[in-house]
This record gives structure tokens, C-alpha cells and sequence, in this order.
């Protein structure tokens, strides 16, 4: 097992992409810690992971929230004593063109997604720190270096995450922790209006190379890759598992 003995945290992990995520950590000998804002969501994940064999335990929490934050990594770090692995997952969508998009919908998608990522990262960061090891995966999107009509707040908070990604990694080097970013296909719960909408899904799908969606069971292994000591000489890269869609 790669990962057996190390701590992780997952966030926004109650479904999707993130439930899929905590359960290969799982299978591969991580203690997850499954996060989420819908509780009851997060101890569902624990639950499947614990008939199989595996160690979790579930948070709610608002990654946009910084006192929450620091009160889960307390947490998680007072039950297990180390914080190895942190993989920024939660998101939202408010989708609006340009001229039409609220002063909220731009808050809420840039809070969670850019604000939360970098308090995730700023809360856990000292522990790696002084342990002298870490393995963070932040998640992305193809949105971020291409854009996407009708979610600039989305592609806004996207590409602030491949920059938080590659400052992180030049700060955090020295210590020993890693800093890369995920970008994964259209596997993720918001993506499913694009799946299900016919008017939408063969425009996407005409821009994949594979031409059909992904799973993801099929963009978890690339998360276990970047948070194993598989990539260990690996910091501030971008690892895309898209189908082909980001070229």
C-alpha cells in the first residue's frame, strides 16, 4: 500500500469526484478525513470506506469559512497527530454571462474555490512544515487556462489556483511538500448539467479526444500519483486527465 501510515484530507468529499478520490486514498492505506458542507454526505463516504476495510472519519465544513478550517486541521491532527496529504476538491458553479453575473455569484464561486483552497493550504501548511513532509494536490481546470462562457467566476477562481499551486510549490520546496495541481475531464457532480443537456454535451464531447466522458474511478489514480511518494521529485505541475480536452 503507497499510502499506509500517511494522513489525508479530502475536501469536498461527500460525492463525485471528492467521494472517489477518498475511497482509492483509502484503498491504498490513507486515514481519510472526508469533508464536506453536507455532513451527512461525508459519513456516507466514510461509512462505504470502513466496509471496506479502510480508516476514516467525517467533518462538515465550509472551506470558505477560515475558522472552520483551522477547527477541522485541529481536529484531524488532535485524532491522528500528523496532516500528510491535503487535496483541495470543493467547488461550486453559479453559471452567468458577463453583463448578468451578481456581485454574489462571483463571491461565492471565487470564496470556495481560490479562498478556500489557500485556507486549506495555510491551515495545514505548519504541520508539513515541521514534519517535514507533504503532498498537496489542488484541483483545477482546463477552464482556467482556456476560459468558458458564461462562468467567468469559475475560470477566474481556476486560474488563480494554478498560480496558488506554482507559489505554494516554490515556497514549500525546502521543506520537503509538494505542490501540484489536477485537472481532471468532465467527471465531476458540476459537470453533470453539461453531461445530461444534449445541446451542450455534443459540443464537449466534439473537443475530447476519447469522445466520451470519464469517470472518476478514472481521475482518482492520477490523485493517489501526486499524493504518493510516487511523485516525489514532482512540484508545481499541472497533471491533466481530460480526455484530451485541455489540447
Amino acid at each position: 500500500m503507497r499510502l499506509k501510515n500517511k494522513v489525508a484530507i479530502v475536501t469536498g468529499s461527500g460525492q463525485g469526484l471528492g467521494e472517489a478520490m477518498a475511497k482509492a486514498l483509502a484503498a491504498e492505506g490513507a486515514s481519510v478525513a472526508v469533508v464536506d458542507i453536507v455532513l451527512d454526505n461525508a459519513l456516507a463516504v466514510v461509512d462505504q470506506i470502513r466496509s471496506q476495510g479502510g480508516d476514516a472519519i467525517g467533518l462538515k465544513l465550509d472551506v470558505a469559512n477560515r475558522e472552520e478550517v483551522q477547527n477541522v486541521a485541529k481536529t484531524i491532527l488532535e485524532k491522528y497527530g500528523r496532516i500528510d496529504i491535503l487535496i483541495n476538491n470543493a467547488g461550486i458553479i453559479r453559471p452567468a454571462m458577463l453583463t448578468k453575473m451578481t456581485e454574489e455569484q462571483w463571491d461565492v464561486v471565487i470564496n470556495v474555490h481560490l479562498k478556500g483552497s489557500f485556507n486549506c493550504l495555510q491551515a495545514v501548511a505548519p504541520f508539513m512544515i515541521e514534519q517535514k513532509y507533504g503532498k498537496i494536490v489542488n484541483i483545477i481546470s482546463a477552464a482556467g487556462f482556456r476560459g468558458s462562457v458564461g462562468q467567468i467566476n469559475y475560470s477566474s477562481a481556476k486560474a488563480g489556483i494554478i498560480g496558488l499551486t506554482k507559489s505554494a510549490a516554490k515556497e514549500l520546496g525546502r521543506y520537503n511538500i509538494t505542490v501540484n495541481a489536477l485537472g481532471p475531464g468532465a467527471a465531476t457532480k458540476m459537470t453533470e448539467n453539461i453531461r445530461k443537456d444534449q445541446r451542450f454535451s455534443e459540443q464537449y464531447l466534439d473537443k475530447l479526444l476519447l469522445r466520451r466522458w470519464a469517470e472518476p474511478s478514472e481521475i482518482a489514480p492520477a490523485a493517489v500519483f501526486l499524493a504518493s511518494d510516487d511523485s516525489s521529485y514532482m512540484t508545481g505541475e499541472i497533471i491533466n486527465v481530460d480526455g484530451g480536452y485541455s489540447i
